[in-house]
């Protein structure tokens, strides 16, 4: 009978997979254990998911001045779950984004992708745990669909653009730390310890683009991890939300891993909404230079819960 080693493209995805949901699920079935015995002790979830749609078109038709036919749409959805017992309490935050756009008689093409996955669980004592509070987060960040270069080859196979440089888990990244949070105000935290974080490249021909070991579809990494989370409304109905996660590998000379997100969410009135974000994302595995990625937005937003 064969086996699926870990060590093979499929066999890892299914480990992380695994992985992934017994550490997303074990918070959960924790809970509803605690339910069962007493659910009239149990606090409340505090819950929010938040659904988005947005697009633009233009289209021209014997126009002298000249323009060119486009069409872009886009779905997102924000959701939080966070409870307090007792001195623990849980965090937990998803963020699922995916958007198209057509362009004249091409195709359509991705524009944005993006699943990111955040989970915390933190101790708040007496003394100095309750100023410095110990704390053990898991994060996932990864996309859906894959993604292409349209302008050139940067495997330098000879293939013709476009050629695929990503697809699902490919790259992903999982980081996985304990530290100690500082939480000077309700809008604002900082955390800070020793984390470990592993980028998965399931393709293998992909996996030079990534820094990845061409015989090995995980790069393993151990060393200092900064988290600073920012969310405060800077004025009436418009939010700004901003996250910097740093990474500093042990074994490693390079710069820190940097990935600076930024959000600016206006709400025009109570299903309608503005959005303006930027990213800034630095891995010296991937690239010397910093990525950037800017997005603007109008759509109508939804409360699911």
């Amino acid at each position: 009978m064969s086996t699926i080693s870990a060590h093979t493209p499929v066999g890892t995805l299914r480990f992380l997979y695994a992985v992934t949901v017994l550490l997303t699920l074990n918070p959960a079935l924790q809970v509803l254990a605690q339910d069962a015995v007493s659910a009239d002790d149990a606090p409340p979830w505090v819950r929010s998911a938040i659904g988005t749609a947005s697009g633009s078109q233009a289209g021209f038709q014997n126009w002298a001045e000249g323009g060119v036919n486009t069409l872009a749409l886009s779905l997102g959805l924000n959701g939080t779950a966070s409870r307090s017992e007792g001195v623990w309490s849980q965090k937990h935050t998803l963020r699922l984004t995916y958007g198209i756009v057509k362009q004249d008689t091409l195709d359509f093409r991705k524009a944005e992708d993006l699943i990111r996955f955040t989970s915390s669980l933190t101790y708040d004592g007496d003394g100095t745990a309750r100023i410095f509070k110990p704390t053990v987060a898991f994060g996932v960040r990864t996309q859906f669909a894959p993604g292409f270069n349209f302008d050139k080859d940067p495997l330098d196979s000879g293939a013709t653009p476009p050629v695929k440089v990503s697809d699902l888990l490919s790259p992903g990244s999982f980081t996985e730390s304990v530290g100690l949070s500082w939480e000077p105000a309700t809008w604002f935290s900082q955390r800070l310890g020793v984390g470990a974080k592993q980028t998965v490249v399931l393709i293998d021909r992909l996996r030079p683009l990534y820094g990845v070991d061409p015989q090995d579809p995980v790069r393993y990494e151990v060393g200092i991890e900064a988290f600073t989370d920012v969310d405060r409304e800077v004025f009436e109905n418009v939010r700004y939300k901003s996250t910097l996660g740093l990474f500093a590998a042990f074994n490693s000379e390079d710069k820190p891993d940097m990935v600076w997100e930024n959000l600016v969410t206006m709400k025009v009135n109570s299903w309608l909404q503005v959005n303006f974000e930027w990213v800034f994302l630095f891995d010296e595995d991937i690239s010397s230079q910093v990525q950037i990625k800017e997005v603007f937005s109008v759509g109508v937003s939804y409360n699911l819960l």
